[in-house]
Parts: structure tokens; sequence; C-alpha cells
């Protein structure tokens, strides 16, 4: 049976559907494309800096040789499947400057001729506006000489592209895309004197955007740390071309940076990558290097986004105390509640399945399930039910259907223990059990503790509960003689004994999903039956001396 907000998602999906299907059918019409064209800027404000790109992609130290490139056959590329990544031309940001503006004017030359008018692939909102952006910080290699029609013609380009933003961004649900869109109108606004409302549209745009996608902390309300990162990249990155543009720089646009400092700091692992919760995968915080503080001005708080953190000498824990965001920030969403990661000696030891950039959909799907988290299932069902529709899906990514409260939220520190306990409601409807983790650092003798809990409210109902304590991939996991102990291998001379009371726990297979390839790896597992009482058990991480 469908419920009624089932219903009511599956009706807007289906009339978002039907808009999108009206609009592919006008986008492509002469008649749209002639409405793109408006007046061509006579010249540039000013040459921006353009290693500003390096804000928003990836350092690379390897240089992108486009004068051995031929010209006439670069665009020869819709069977490959980097298509897409040659289109938003962020590959500009690779080039050797010195040697390669001959080259690249007569590639966005072939371009212009085969696409200034719409086309669904090419014209894609996160490609088009990548596009305007890498264009613009490069306008000074790509009108280097050149000719009056060359340069009327490619202004034109840049203007189209940006109409064509400004006509559709209401219709843009997705966040992260509606930010990159107004990225691209705020850079064309500073840099062309005739569009300076492109500049006032996007500022007030991002004002509204700030409101909307983040908590009062600056966390985004997906919970997700990929959100918190690729935003905070276009964030400083409009900041710094503001800055670069010799303009005020809004008082909004300050304070949001600096919450998301403050975030990405308490977010920062050992490693300098971020951790693997609620779709979040392999990313490194390098890029914003320049900017991340060390010091932050709320670094006593400890919890950030649903995420309590736990650090004391060389051992930190990531402990996910939150609930599901809304539908429309669950795009990503992992299903799980209570799970944590554990690090020691800046070593992951204990983990999540983590998103994955470059997996199948099947893949997706199944690291978002609750059994790819470090936490508890029961009868091998999620916390979280995902929605199924493919209407929906589609309009909505793979958004939740259903909801869980997290209780007895208790944050303590002590002369001998600091840590923190919660509860979660996820399993209460379909089986009457409450889930309560607590994980605490034993100060007196360097250790991480942990206690769990299954709270029974309904008797009767047959329960196959299973804790799964994912491992770091490329550690060895031995099970011990006595059945209730396994020896973690950290390096050669480093191991560590994972302990759990009264139980026997075995060592399974798993599969790491966060990084850029599928990963195989350990998962120490604790199961049994449940019918008509609780049950609770201790586990404990020690250096293995």
């Amino acid at each position: 049976m469908f419920g009624i907000k089932s219903v009511y998602f599956y009706l807007i999906a289906l009339q978002i559907t039907f808009i999108k299907f009206l609009k592919k059918i006008y986008f492509s019409s002469n008649h749209y494309n002639k409405s793109l064209k408006s007046k061509i800027p006579s010249q540039t404000h000013y040459n921006p800096n353009p290693y500003l790109l390096s804000i928003i992609t990836a350092h690379n130290k390897e240089i992108f040789k486009i004068s051995e490139v031929d010209p006439n056959l670069f665009w020869i590329e819709d069977k490959k499947k980097d298509s897409k990544l040659l289109h938003n031309f962020i590959w500009l940001n690779l080039i050797d400057r010195k040697t390669d503006s001959k080259n690249i004017k007569k590639i966005v030359y072939i371009w212009m001729l085969k696409n200034a008018k719409y086309k669904k692939k090419i014209w894609e909102t996160s490609i088009l506006s990548s596009r305007i952006t890498s264009w613009i910080l490069n306008i000074d290699i790509i009108l280097d000489n050149a000719n009056f029609d060359f340069k009327r013609n490619f202004l034109g380009n840049i203007i189209s592209q940006c109409n064509h933003l400004k006509k559709n961004i209401k219709f843009e649900k997705d966040y992260l895309k509606k930010i990159e869109i107004l990225t691209a109108l705020i850079l064309s606004g500073l840099i062309f004197k005739e569009y300076e409302d492109n500049y006032k549209l996007g500022i007030k745009e991002l004002e509204n955007f700030v409101k909307d996608f983040f908590d009062n902390d600056g966390f985004p309300l997906s919970r997700n740390p990929n959100d918190l990162l690729f935003t905070s990249k276009y964030l400083i990155f409009c900041k710094e071309i503001i800055k670069d543009a010799q303009k005020y720089i809004p008082e909004f646009l300050d304070n949001i940076i600096e919450k998301n400092i403050t975030c990405l700091n308490f977010i920062r692992c050992p490693d300098n990558q971020i951790p693997l919760f609620n779709g979040s995968s392999q990313n490194f915080l390098n890029q914003l290097d320049n900017y991340i503080e060390t010091t932050s001005k709320n670094k006593s708080k400890n919890i950030f986004g649903g995420l309590f953190k736990l650090k004391q000498k060389s051992h930190i824990v990531f402990f996910d105390i939150g609930e599901p965001p809304r539908k429309n920030f669950s795009r990503c969403y992992q299903s799980g509640p209570l799970s944590f990661e554990y690090f020691l000696d800046g070593k992951k030891i204990i983990c999540n399945s983590g998103f994955g950039d470059n997996i199948s959909t099947k893949a997706e799907l199944l690291s978002r399930l609750t059994a790819c988290q470090t936490t508890l299932t029961l009868n091998d069902t999620s916390a979280t039910k995902f929605e199924r529709n493919k209407l929906v899906n589609e309009i909505f990514g793979n958004s939740i259907k259903n909801t869980f409260k997290t209780n007895d939220i208790n944050v303590f520190n002590d002369n001998n223990f600091i840590g923190c306990a919660a509860s979660h409601n996820g399993y209460e409807k379909n089986f009457g059990c409450i889930h309560k983790r607590e994980i605490f650092f034993d100060k007196k003798n360097n250790y991480l503790k942990g206690t769990d809990h299954i709270l029974k409210k309904k008797d009767g109902i047959p329960i196959r509960y299973v804790f799964r304590f994912h491992i770091s991939p490329g550690l060895t996991v031995v099970k011990t003689m006595g059945g209730n102990s396994a020896l973690i291998q950290v390096s050669k001379n480093k191991s560590l004994i994972f302990t759990v009371s009264n139980e026997t726990l075995r060592i399974d297979k798993s599969i790491f999903l966060g990084g850029q390839k599928i990963l195989d790896n350990a998962c120490i597992t604790i199961s049994g039956n449940l019918v008509n009482k609780n049950k609770s058990f201790n586990w404990e991480v020690k250096k293995n001396i």
C-alpha cells in the first residue's frame, strides 16, 4: 500500500517529469535558442586570477599537454566515458598556460561551432556552470591575440549559457548543482559590467541557499560531510573572486565560511580525510589547507551535524547520534544510526563502508543499508526504508521513506571516562526494540570501550540481531582461541585486541565502497536470537602489548 506521503511525492515527481518533457522540447527549438541571445559585452571588467580555479578542482601535479593534441580531433569523443569531463572545461586548470594558448582557441572555436545551441547532455546544469566558470577564469589565454569575430562569438556564447542558467535556476532542486549555477552567475556579473544584475541575482540567491542548506552551526542539513566539503569550496571560491574584483564581501558569506571552517576542522580525520557517514566518501581536505584554520572558535564543542567527536590522546571516535535528514536532503543518506568510526595513532581502525564516487547504482544502494555501517541490524532490515518508486527516485534521488528519533543523548567527561551515550527508535515500530549505545574512553587504562543494548518493548516477536564492526581495508583480522576476541593487525609491529564480553564473535568478509573502487575488508560480527528479553554486552579495543 502506498502511504499518503508516497502518493504526494509520486504526484510531484510526475509533475516535474512532465515539465522536464516540455522543457526538453522547448529548449531544442529555435525560438528558445534565440531567446538566450542578448547584448554581447564589449569587454571584460578585469582579468580574474585563473589559479582561483584550483579551489574547486582537485590538485593534480600533472600538466595537460594540450599542445600535443590535434584540435580538429579533440571533440571526436562521443563514445568516451569522460565526455562530460571534457565539456566542462575544468581541465583548463591543468594546461601549460605559456604554450597552449593557440590550441586552446582552436578547441574552443570548434566547440562553439558544434554546441552553440542547447544540447541536453552538454548543457546539463553542472557541466554548463563549470564551463562558464572555467572559460571566464581562463579568458586571458582564450582571447589572447584573438580576432574581433572570435572574441564576439566567445563572449556571446558565455552570455547565452548564463541566460539559460537564469531561466532555469528556479527549477533546479539539487542544492549542489544550484551552488554551481550561482557561482557561474556571480562570476559573470563581476566580469561583465553590462551583466552586473547576474551578480546581484547570484548573491541574493546564494544568501537564500545558505539559509536553506545549513543548520545554525554551518553544517549541511543533509548531514553529509561530502556536501560540507563541496559547498565550502564554492563559498570560499565566491569570496575569493569577489575579493579579486575588489568588491565588498557580503557579511553572510564571511559568516557562513567561518562556520564551515569550524565544521571542517571538526570532521578533519588524522589522515586529512573526512569521516564516512551519511553519504560521504574518501575525500581529502588538502584542497582547502590554505583556508582551514588549525584552531576553531568552537573548539570545545564536540557535536556538529549530529556527529559526536571523542578525542583523547591518540584516540579519535566519530559517533553518529543524529537523525535522518528531510526527504529533499536525503539523496545520499546512509542508514547508520549510532554507527561510529575509530582512529588510533592516525590510522582508521573501525569504519563504515562509505558511499563511493565511482561505483554502480546497485553498489550505491547497497552502501546505504544499515548492514554496511558499524551498528546494529535486526532481522536483516535497515533502520531506515528507502524510496523504491523509480519515478520518485529519478526526481528526488533514492530518498528515505521513514525516519527515526534519537533520544537519551548524554555526553559525559569525568576523572575516569569521556564519551557519549544515545538511543534510537528505528526498530521500534516493526520489532518493538530500542537500540542504545555507549562509547567511551577509559582514561586510566587508555583504551576504548563500548556497551550496546537492545531494549525490547514488545514480547513475542522473534528477533535476529547482528552487530557489525567493519574493519578498515588493508588490516588483517584473526579470531583468537577464546572465541570472544579478535586480533587486528595494524602494521608489522602494531596490533589491537577487540574483545566482547559473554559473546562469541566471528570474522566475516565485507566490502568497502567509499573509495575509487570496491575493496575487500573484514568485519567483526556479533549475532544471536532474542525473543522476550533485553540484550546487553560490552566490548573494548586495546593495544596488544
